[in-house]
């Protein structure tokens, strides 16, 4: 089974949360998958990576690419609206709630998720139960002024 995050994002938008936990996942040498709503959420998504300065630059490449030569799995990074995990990753980020895609073949799933938006914490909640009920190890993380603090189960 794998070890699902739900990240309550309270303080940030999710262009800002998404590269920091991107940069801890390269920091710890996985690749990731960045699992999108649509190919606009994509698009945003990859300019806010190619912004990323600090600690350190966020390799990447995504489906949308105008450059044919990038190979998914070269990326460390590959962001998509496709649930393929065509670069291996190691651990998964769904983003706006969407995804039927197996979770077996990762060590991580980060569900991140605007809690600011009532409809996403609302299904949210509807995830966690689901995949409570079939046997996932779940923890929950909230936005505070001083960073991420895990919540109760």
């Amino acid at each position: 089974m794998a070890s699902v995050g739900f990240y309550h994002l309270t303080k940030t938008s999710l262009d800002q949360a998404l590269p920091a936990l991107l940069t801890r996942t390269m920091q710890v040498k996985e690749h990731g998958l960045v699992l999108c709503k649509d190919d606009q959420q994509v698009k945003l998504l990859t300019e806010a990576l190619w912004r990323v300065t600090h600690p350190v630059w966020l390799p990447h490449g995504c489906h949308t690419s105008k450059h044919q030569d990038i190979s998914p799995e070269w990326q460390p990074i590959w962001l998509t609206v496709f649930e393929e995990n065509l670069n291996e990753a190691a651990f998964l980020f769904v983003v706006k709630g969407q995804s039927s895609i197996s979770l077996s073949p990762f060590k991580r799933v980060f569900d991140l998720f605007d809690g600011n938006d009532e409809q996403a914490v609302q299904q949210a909640r509807e995830r966690w139960r689901s995949l409570k009920q079939d046997g996932h190890e779940l923890t929950y993380w909230k936005q505070t002024d001083k960073g991420w603090e895990q919540g109760g189960k």
